[in-house]
């Protein structure tokens, strides 16, 4: 047969312009059903002209055109078709020849195959008892197993090895359960594997509610420990730096015999021996024991609840953590703060432990957080303790254990800035405290001062109230008994003064703050300059009232300036700075109201005592006849007074003291013998007089010169201008050209001192010998003597200038 044609699209030709409409509309007609498209528009347009008729006429034509070319096409075809159906009836002939062929060959193979078919039954129902057979051997080695494993399971749950019961279950489980033949043994299994692990779960989680219970015995005693051992830490550097500077000091005193090494142990081996634990978990000193822990945490991941037991631990933690943080009210904090910072510090070394070993059981944010809210609690708690604390002591205990803790933490990576910045906080608070108690104790120890020099009759008192504090006048061990020059109220408060400082270096110590030497020495300063100074002026103000006290006085103020400088010293040493930096920030002396106090109270106190051997100044005779040789009575009064005095004195007041006071002693009666001369008691005197009050202040001079070699040369020439005044006036009133005084170039230098005042009012007592009742008589006439006629140009001159 021939293959169709491609169809192609018949395009109408252009009819001619004598072709009617009616043959285009066929034409139109033709082409669309060639091409097989919609037939529509045709036939509403033929309905809509009302000549239905002429499409039918169109269609009918195309219809006729067509059927001829079908005939066409058939007669061209015929030919094959005809060969087509002859080809089929031979075939149909063949098929019945074969079909008869297979029904003989049929009855052949049935013929041949029953006595196979018959012995093929029988091999099949053969094969079938054997494979039961097999089937059974299998479930019966199966069942063993089953039972092997059940049992082995039940001897490990008698010996409380549950993993190992865990690892049987689900070995039964997923080896057996499905693949047992027993219904009863499947139904018993399904029932009781949830038994044995819900089982399982109970007994684990009891043994895990046990530890926690223990655990916080064990956190309370194994927090003690770490802090004790951080604390023999601390006191082995403290040995160690005291040792340091023992050698530093020796090192400095004598170069050549000082030979010294300095060693540290290894501190770190000794905590962690103490707090660490073995491999397995435990440790031996606290038993230490993490297993129980460790064995339900892996239980509870062998039953695929891994993270519910972690929540739950967590949870039970962050509760132990909370009761933790309860501060009985019945017990002082003072007494409770060491167990409850114990308590905390164990905690965290615990959960350290278990963040480093517990294979994920907690994580490092939850440990964070804990810590967190067990800082925010202790900051909470410290702010409220030191607020109410009203004594510095039991500040500084809490504040030493606190740093301790921190100190233990800070090993295990947990920050502690905040911690610190409490203690920094109340830094102020404390030591205003301990300036109380230090006011408290200096008042106590000047109350019970009998003024008296101390009496040290063993080289150990000497080594405790003199080479402790390094008040010492010399490197030379004295013989016993000693008297020190020193009353009993120095070596007290040396003591009260190094306590405040140790207890400030020990406060600001160990607090994350490096250099604190100036905040020590800011305290030391108030101490000795409000605390000190004031409590020392208030006693001399009040209980001094004898020269002798107020000479003890003065002594004990000289030993405590050399107190001071030891304070500051051993405030450097302590903070850690070298010796030349504290020496470079040394102010003036602190205590120099109550030093001057006590000199002024001294040197009042002798003035007072001169003044009564001054009044016999009232018997000198101020019109002699002729001078005396041997000084006045009242100056050899004074003399041997003063003599008596330094005997005395030498022995407990330093030179420099010693001058000082006898400065403003010699000074006062320099100014006592002027004034009497400018008062009203002396209406006039001679020349006579003057030369005896010339012999009176050359003794004083001579006084001074004989006790010069106890001061250097200053201070012994600042003594000798004590008499200054009374000696320039005394010059003037004998030199023979008194008019001197009027150059101002003399008179700076010879009579510095004097007021011209005075000058004109004393210059205008003074009478010639022959100025005697009567005396006018016998020298009327004589010519006037020049002094006397010099004397009374400068009083004129004197009295114009002013």
């Amino acid at each position: 047969m021939q293959s169709a044609k491609t169809r192609r699209k018949v395009v109408p030709a252009t009819a001619s312009g004598g072709d009617s409409a009616d043959k285009l509309d066929q034409l139109l007609l033709s082409s669309a059903i060639c091409n097989g498209e919609d037939l529509g528009p045709f036939v509403r347009k033929a309905f809509a002209s009302g000549k239905p008729e002429t499409l039918l006429q169109h269609l009918r034509q195309f219809a006729r055109s067509k059927e001829s070319e079908i005939e066409e096409v058939c007669k061209a075809h015929y030919q094959d078709f005809i060969l087509a159906v002859d080809d089929l009836r031979s075939l149909l002939s063949d098929v019945d020849s074969l079909k008869s062929a297979l029904s003989d060959s049929n009855s052949k193979l049935q013929a041949v195959a029953c006595p196979l078919l018959a012995s093929l039954d029988s091999y099949v129902e053969a094969q079938n008892i054997s494979k039961n057979v097999d089937l059974a051997l299998k479930s019966i080695v199966s069942c063993v197993k089953l039972m092997e494993l059940c049992s082995r399971a039940n001897q490990h749950l008698s010996s409380n090895n549950f993993y190992m019961a865990l690892k049987c279950t689900d070995a039964v489980e997923s080896e057996f359960l499905d693949k047992t033949p027993s219904s009863t043994v499947k139904r018993m299994l399904e029932k009781k594997i949830p038994a044995i692990r819900s089982y399982i779960e109970r007994k684990v989680n009891k043994e895990f509610g046990d530890w926690l219970v223990e655990i916080r015995v064990v956190s309370r005693n194994l927090g003690q420990l770490a802090i004790g051992q951080a604390s023999s830490a601390r006191q082995r550097e403290e040995d160690l730096r005291i040792k340091q500077r023992q050698a530093e000091e020796q090192s400095r005193l004598s170069l050549r015999d000082c030979v010294y090494a300095l060693q540290e142990d290894d501190d770190e081996d000794g905590l962690n021996n103490g707090v660490e634990s073995d491999s397995n978990g435990g440790s031996g000193l606290l038993g230490f024991d993490l297993t129980p822990l460790y064995r339900a945490y892996h239980i509870h991941q062998t039953l695929g609840v891994e993270d519910r037991f972690k929540h739950y631990y967590f949870e039970n933690r962050k509760l132990q953590l909370t009761s933790d943080f309860q501060v009985s009210s019945m017990t002082p904090f003072l007494e409770s703060h060491q167990t409850f910072f114990a308590q905390i510090a164990g905690f965290f070394i615990v959960e350290d432990r278990i963040l480093r070993t517990g294979g994920g059981l907690i994580s490092k944010i939850e440990v964070e957080n804990l810590w967190d809210a067990a800082v925010s609690k202790m900051c909470s708690v410290l702010e409220d303790q030191f607020s109410r604390m009203q004594t510095a002591n039991h500040l500084l205990l809490i504040k030493d254990y606190v740093s301790l803790l921190g100190v233990t933490l800070r090993r295990y990576g947990y920050p502690i800035d905040a911690l610190l910045d409490v203690l920094s906080k109340h830094r102020d608070k404390y030591h205003e405290l301990l300036l109380s108690d230090c006011r408290k104790q200096i008042s106590e120890a000047l109350a019970a001062d009998k003024f008296e020099q101390m009496l040290m009759k063993k080289e150990y008192e000497y080594s405790m109230n003199v080479l402790s504090f390094q008040i010492q006048t010399s490197d030379i061990i004295p013989a016993f008994p000693y008297v020190a020059p020193f009353s009993s109220t120095v070596p007290d408060c040396c003591r009260i003064v190094r306590s405040f400082i140790e207890d400030s270096v020990s406060f600001m110590s160990y607090g994350g703050q490096l250099e604190f030497y100036d905040v020590v020495k800011k305290y030391l300063d108030r101490l000795l300059g409000e605390v000190l100074d004031d409590a020392l002026l208030k006693l001399i103000n009040s209980s001094v009232h004898g020269v002798s006290q107020a000479m003890q006085v003065a002594a004990n103020m000289a030993v405590l300036e050399r107190a001071c400088d030891f304070f500051f010293r051993h405030a450097a040493q302590l903070s850690g700075i070298p010796l030349r930096m504290a020496e470079r920030s040394r102010r003036q002396f602190p205590l120099n109201k109550a030093r001057d106090a006590a000199e002024e109270m001294l040197s009042g106190l002798l003035k007072t005592k001169v003044d009564g051997f001054m009044t016999l100044i009232e018997n000198v005779n101020w019109m002699a006849d002729e001078p005396l040789q041997n000084g006045n009575e009242y100056v050899n009064e004074v003399i041997i007074y003063l003599e008596t005095l330094v005997s005395t004195a030498q022995q407990i007041l330093p030179a420099q003291v010693l001058r000082r006071v006898l400065q403003e002693v010699l000074s006062h009666i320099s100014e006592t013998i002027v004034g009497n001369l400018y008062g009203d008691s002396v209406k006039r005197f001679n020349i006579n007089a003057i030369m005896g009050i010339d012999v009176d202040i050359r003794l004083l001079e001579s006084f001074a010169d004989n006790i010069a070699p106890l001061f250097t040369e200053e201070d012994a020439n600042q003594l000798k201008t004590a008499l200054s005044e009374s000696r320039q006036l005394v010059n003037l009133l004998l030199s023979n050209h008194p008019e001197n005084f009027l150059n101002p170039v003399i008179r700076e230098r010879s009579y510095n001192t004097l007021d011209h005042r005075k000058v004109v009012a004393i210059s205008e007592k003074l009478r010639d010998p022959s100025d005697r009742l009567f005396g006018t008589f016998g020298s009327r006439g004589a010519k006037q003597n020049p002094k006397k006629k010099s004397l009374d140009a400068l009083i004129k001159r004197l009295k114009d200038v002013s």
